[in-house]
């Protein structure tokens, strides 16, 4: 029951599928902003889903994960569809056919794109008109991000890869005659960059505006933290813990939880949260009026930590080490909420209670996030259950992109352990468990409903999209039409209208 006196913010009832953009098929090894993100639309609209939710789409670091991008701003340019720009005139298709893009259609091999995809963009660069009237004008009205990340990427290039606090001094700390001599020495390559950002953006809105006619909203992911190198730290080191020449004082982290039974150490910088609100937290707004005019709705990861948020020294390897420290809280909030306009936010608050955060997120009108994963713990008062419920302006997940899937993370329990969920649910064995939990979630009074994309196809551990505190084989999976025959979309229709959905 929405709260009154507050802008309205609640969703339209309804279902979604979270699948990431990388998880789409395409003949170039990691899905695009192509013919198969058109197909998926039409998926959605065909098993009667109202929202799509994707992970965060910038520009990936060392380990692929979408949560520690080079830019906050920028987007990922393996998602520029090869197709389209082979369409433009841009690239010949043997050009293209000749280099390899993995040898899976089931992962993404980060390290093929890594050697290949650039070469294939920057041949497209090389026929393109940089005195286009639509490029001059997105790098017009895109300055204010644009030119830093285009001569931050040239620099990384110029330095072999390293990360910018590897950089030389003049450059680490951005000398203004330094940086004049780099911008006219790189212009090429800057240029180049530039051009990758236009066709990722100009994709994404043809996309965007498909989805709108087809009655599918949105939903972008937010990250909360900043990777360390990237382009957002070092052109404002001021918003962070550094000292004096640009190193890492304190690394973000999270004590044991759901998500982690050992804690994690993310590593990215904390903020320096007394700066940030001295301006208003105005690089904040700055990103959020981004992330809502590219979204219909907007998840702001991690909420909990602009309210209580936990470090380590830098270079620690033992969670247990760590210390909480505390946010902004209300005045971060407030900022967001009027970053955001009319853009929807939804606001995630899993991990450590804090139940000031939750009567917040209550006060601003914000839906309230649920985790059917953490519901079945055999105490009735769990307040992951659907009968616990006490809102609608909810959003309940069966698992995040954190969490393994349905099957894979009840695969290893005992009949005994699960007495209560079999009670609960009504089932007596395994098999039915993922089916069940979803009719769960369909049938509860939460407003929206969103399912990983290998919960719906009732796939095992090998479909888990990040398993915290690991690297190498995440952020891999890749979704297939084959995977989901008719029956399948009919059952999943059924529960879409049994349950207004």
């Amino acid at each position: 029951m929405g709260v009154k006196g507050v802008k309205e913010k609640a969703l339209t009832r309804g279902a979604g599928i979270l699948l990431p953009i990388s998880s789409l098929p395409s003949a170039y090894g990691i899905g695009t902003f192509g013919h198969a993100a058109f197909k998926f639309v039409d998926l959605l609209a065909d098993l009667k889903q109202k929202y799509w939710q994707i992970l965060p789409m910038g520009p990936l670091s060392v380990g692929d994960s979408p949560f520690q991008s080079i830019s906050l701003f920028a987007g990922n340019p393996y998602y520029i569809d090869l197709e389209d720009l082979i369409e433009e005139g841009l690239l010949c298709r043997e050009e293209v056919d000749a280099y390899p893009w993995g040898t899976s259609g089931e992962y993404i091999d980060y390290a093929v794109l890594y050697q290949n995809r650039y070469k294939v963009l920057q041949a497209a660069f090389e026929r393109f008109d940089c005195l286009k009237e639509q490029y001059i004008a997105f790098c017009d009205k895109s300055r204010i991000w644009l030119d830093d990340y285009s001569l931050y990427m040239a620099l990384k290039y110029e330095f072999d890869g390293k990360a910018w606090y590897e950089w030389d001094e003049a450059v680490r700390s951005r000398e203004v005659e330094t940086l004049a001599q780099y911008r006219h020495k790189l212009s090429q390559q800057i240029s180049f960059w530039k051009f990758c950002q236009y066709e990722f953006y100009r994709q994404w809105e043809i996309l965007r505006e498909y989805a709108k006619k087809k009655g599918v909203q949105m939903i972008g992911d937010v990250p909360f933290y900043v990777a360390y190198d990237s382009v957002d730290v070092w052109t404002h080191r001021e918003y962070f813990l550094l000292d004096a020449q640009g190193n890492m004082l304190r690394a973000a982290a999270c004590p044991p939880d759901h998500f982690s039974k050992e804690g994690q150490i993310w590593g990215n910088p904390v903020y320096d949260w007394d700066a940030m609100e001295a301006d208003g937290f105005s690089w904040w707004k700055l990103r959020i009026r981004q992330q809502a005019a590219m979204f219909d709705i907007i998840k702001v990861d991690h909420f909990l930590g602009a309210f209580k948020y936990f470090s380590v020294e830098a270079g620690r390897t033992d969670v247990r080490e760590g210390r909480w420290s505390k946010g902004p809280g209300r005045k971060f909030a407030d900022a967001i909420e009027k970053a955001s306009g009319d853009t929807k936010i939804i606001a995630e608050n899993m991990g450590t209670v804090l139940p000031g955060v939750n009567k917040l997120i209550r006060k601003m009108g914000w839906p309230d996030m649920k985790i059917l994963l953490f519901a079945f713990d055999g105490k009735a008062d769990n307040i992951y259950l659907p009968h616990n419920y006490t809102d609608t302006n909810t959003v309940v997940y069966a698992g995040t992109h954190d969490n393994d899937t349905i099957i894979g993370y009840y695969r290893n329990c005992t009949d005994y352990e699960l007495a209560y969920m079999y009670s609960y649910l009504n089932i007596d064995r395994k098999e039915q468990i993922s089916d069940a939990m979803i009719r769960a979630a369909y049938a509860s009074i939460a407003d929206v409903v969103i399912l990983q994309m290998q919960d719906i196809l009732q796939l095992g551990s090998e479909a888990r999209m990040n398993r915290p505190s690991t690297i190498g084989s995440n952020w891999k999976w890749r979704f297939s039409d084959e995977l989901l025959p008719e029956e399948r979309r009919s059952w999943i229709r059924t529960q879409t209208a049994l349950f207004r959905r």
